[in-house]
């Protein structure tokens, strides 16, 4: 089995994939519609079947959470740009992380940001997974 070389890129060329990327991710997280998320405090909050004693407003991002783009191997060209530049951070497990900062707290709309941004990444010859979790 082949190992995958990660391409190099200039600065500029960083930058513009950077900027590529974010475009794609910013477009995809706006075009989200996510379902609004209802909350409600029941009398005992661990049994479901309780009386509900207050509804708060609806959140109309939908759930909360976060979402990143792992870049791997953490030491290519262009996770070395992001570093340069102060995006992300070395990743948990490996690799290097960017974290998405757009879209509040909106779990679905940073999930999208993730998708397109790596999908950008995957075309120019990096290897970029999206992750998320919920908050």
């Amino acid at each position: 089995m082949e190992k995958k070389v990660a391409p190099k890129f200039s600065h500029a060329e960083a930058q513009a994939l950077f900027n590529k990327a974010h475009a794609a991710g910013m477009a995809a997280g706006e075009a989200v519609r996510p379902v609004p998320m209802q909350v409600v405090q029941r009398l005992h909050p661990l049994d479901d079947s309780s009386p509900v004693i207050k509804v708060y407003e609806p959140v109309m991002d939908g759930v909360c959470g976060f979402a990143w783009v792992n870049i791997r191997p953490g030491n290519s060209s262009f996770a070395n740009w992001l570093r340069k530049q102060g995006k992300g951070h070395k990743g948990y497990y490996g690799g290097w992380e960017y974290w998405v900062g757009a879209f509040n707290q909106s779990l679905e709309r940073k999930m999208a940001y993730a998708d397109a941004f790596a999908r950008i990444l995957e075309e120019a010859g990096i290897q970029a997974y999206p992750g998320s979790r919920m908050d």
